[in-house]
């Protein structure tokens, strides 16, 4: 008999971490949707569910340690392993404010979801991990606005947003750290920029859709044996760090 292949996403219960779970399941992976709203997590479940995709529901929030400790120990008591983790529950605090504007506690709370939720998901997930069958993936939901290239560039488009697109440098940085620490492993960690993808975060102002979003998430969640780890995609390729 076949396993499953297992995917944890967060942040899963619309926008962008939905069409990704949606993607996915499509291609026969049983779906665990994380959302910190119980609520909403459930009703996007039953949208799932209805579409034919075999989904569960976990209470997650990426900021409460309690909730994380518990989604580990359901997955292990459950499961045993899982395959896929995709670390995609984010937030934008940044408000338009300059960097001179920009409150320490905004900062402090943008850091908390997009960095330090994402190292406390990979530091309970990495022994269920481990323990795929094909090593294990990580795929980082970034941003393109992240890349100190592009931001530093003298013709930069990028937007002054301090929190935010210091939250995904860092969240990068962490992303090679652990890569390098399990490169001569199977397992595999990367970084996916989306794009300026009409969601919620940005009230709908984006020029992408989320099924052009989730296209290089779902790629580098099911990449073989001989795909890149450490790397920074965006759909048409590497981002520059």
């Amino acid at each position: 008999m076949n396993k499953s292949k297992i995917v944890l996403i967060t942040g899963a219960n619309k926008g962008i971490g939905l069409e990704t779970a949606r993607q996915l399941g499509k291609k026969g992976y049983l779906v665990l949707l994380g959302a910190r709203d119980e609520e909403k997590g459930r009703e996007a479940v039953s949208v799932l569910i209805n579409e034919g995709i075999d989904t569960r529901f976990l209470l997650l929030d990426v900021t409460r340690h309690g909730t994380i400790n518990h989604a580990r120990e359901l997955i292990e008591k459950e499961y045993g392993y899982l395959d896929v983790l995709i670390n995609n529950a984010g937030i934008y605090l940044d408000n338009e404010s300059t960097p001179s504007q920009l409150e320490l506690s905004v900062l402090k709370e943008t850091f908390e979801t997009n960095f330090f939720g994402v190292f406390a998901m990979i530091k309970a997930m990495l022994p269920l991990l481990i323990k795929s069958d094909e090593g294990g993936r990580i795929v980082n939901v970034s941003s393109g606005q992240g890349s100190l290239t592009r931001n530093s560039s003298p013709n930069s488009t990028s937007r002054l947003q301090l929190a935010y697109n210091s939250s995904k440098s860092a969240l990068n940085a962490l992303t090679i750290q652990f890569a390098r620490e399990f490169k001569n492993t199977p397992f595999k960690i990367n970084s996916a920029a989306p794009g300026f993808t009409a969601t919620d975060m940005n009230k709908g102002m984006g020029t992408r859709t989320v099924q052009q979003a989730s296209v290089v998430i779902v790629r580098l969640a099911t990449l073989d044996e001989n795909g890149p780890t450490g790397g920074f995609f965006e759909d048409t390729g590497e981002v520059p760090w």
